[in-house]
């Protein structure tokens, strides 16, 4: 099997180093050099074209962010930002993720074992799932393996007691490479009293802040960012945060959402099977389950289960996929009602909640 390779450019020799390390623990990934510069770079991409680019945000002579514009609009390579992603670089971030970036991850730190094992699956992972990205050129001014854990070990399995349905339903969401703009075009079509709406998007801590707060002045509805015991209402909808697991419970007719440490649950942490589990369990046939892009099978059994309980459920379509993983392994484990594109979710999603 062909190996993905990749160029590795941050002006840090350590994290050159670091990401070296990480990238060349994985058997499906060769790192074919690296460069402290955009310049440098971009005599290394002449020489020979990587599959896949990890690109710093802050650099001398030329910084990430317009690098990354000089390489969408000339000649599109997947590209994964590198970014310590702290409050003030998190706009940064997501004007890399506008630009085209496919991901955005950490750069490996310091700390304990768990934690550096957990980033590499991540920093690995976020380049296999860039290397199989559908790109279009813009126009614009670890040797351990980390356990593959369930959502067991945060909820448990839904019960045989099903929820009664009720007036009011809950839409949950699942997405991860390319969600960023599935969700934008899904919430932009949404009137600004739709069913209330909760997401899980993989991302990292410090990101879906600026994430949610961007959407939020760009949709109807409200847009923000869960906080613990959040009400899930009409006309707005809930982000998980980053490295915090999000799901959704209820107290009589009240749904609320759960924000909660713990584990990664298929490698991810907030988990779309987390997520989906939950409203299998709490909501049951008052639920709507979406499955946009992302790489990997993160939310398929979550919903499997939700369709079990009673939920309807959609999956994104391959052609409009930036990465057909997570849907098709949930079309593929029986859970799906729907396969659409993506422009037709909502109107679908509206049809299911019994409002059009």
């Amino acid at each position: 099997m062909k190996k993905i390779r990749v160029l590795i450019v941050d002006d840090s020799a350590l994290v050159r180093q670091a990401m070296h390390d990480v990238l060349s623990s994985d058997p499906q990934i060769e790192v074919m050099g690296s460069a402290a510069d955009p310049y440098i770079a971009a005599e290394r991409i002449r020489a020979e074209i990587p599959d896949v680019i990890t690109l710093d945000v802050e650099m001398p002579r030329m910084d990430g962010i317009t690098f990354l514009q000089k390489i969408m609009s000339q000649r599109p390579i997947p590209v994964v930002m590198c970014s310590s992603l702290t409050e003030s670089g998190s706009e940064t971030a997501f004007r890399a993720m506008e630009l085209g970036a496919v991901e955005i991850i950490e750069k490996p730190r310091m700390g304990t074992k768990a934690f550096i094992e957990e980033s590499k699956v991540r920093i690995c992972d976020a380049v296999k799932a860039a290397s199989q990205a559908r790109l279009h050129r813009i126009n614009r001014s670890s040797r351990a393996v980390v356990p593959k854990l369930s959502a067991d070990v945060i909820i448990d399995k839904p019960n045989s007691k099903a929820m009664i349905r009720t007036t009011e339903k809950v839409v949950v969401v699942g997405a991860s490479t390319g969600g960023t703009e599935a969700l934008r075009v899904f919430l932009e079509a949404l009137p600004a009293d739709c069913p209330g709406i909760v997401i899980v998007q993989h991302m990292p801590e410090g990101f879906t802040r600026a994430f949610s707060q961007r959407l939020d002045g760009l949709c109807r509805i409200s847009v923000k960012e869960a906080a613990d015991n959040d009400t899930v209402v009409r006309g707005r909808a809930l982000i998980a945060p980053g490295n915090h697991h999000l799901l959704l419970k209820r107290s009589g007719a009240r749904y609320y959402v759960e924000v909660k440490d713990g584990p990664l649950v298929s490698r991810h942490r907030p988990s779309v099977d987390v997520l989906f589990r939950s409203a299998a369990r709490y909501a049951g046939k008052n639920s709507v389950g979406i499955i946009m892009t992302g790489m990997g099978d993160d939310g398929a059994r979550g919903m499997r289960e939700m369709k079990d309980a009673g939920a309807r459920t959609i999956a994104q379509d391959e052609a409009s996929c930036v990465v057909f993983g997570m849907p098709n392994e949930a079309i593929k484990l029986g859970g799906v009602d729907r396969v659409l594109p993506l422009e037709l979710i909502a109107n679908e999603m509206f049809r299911m909640c019994g409002e059009r």
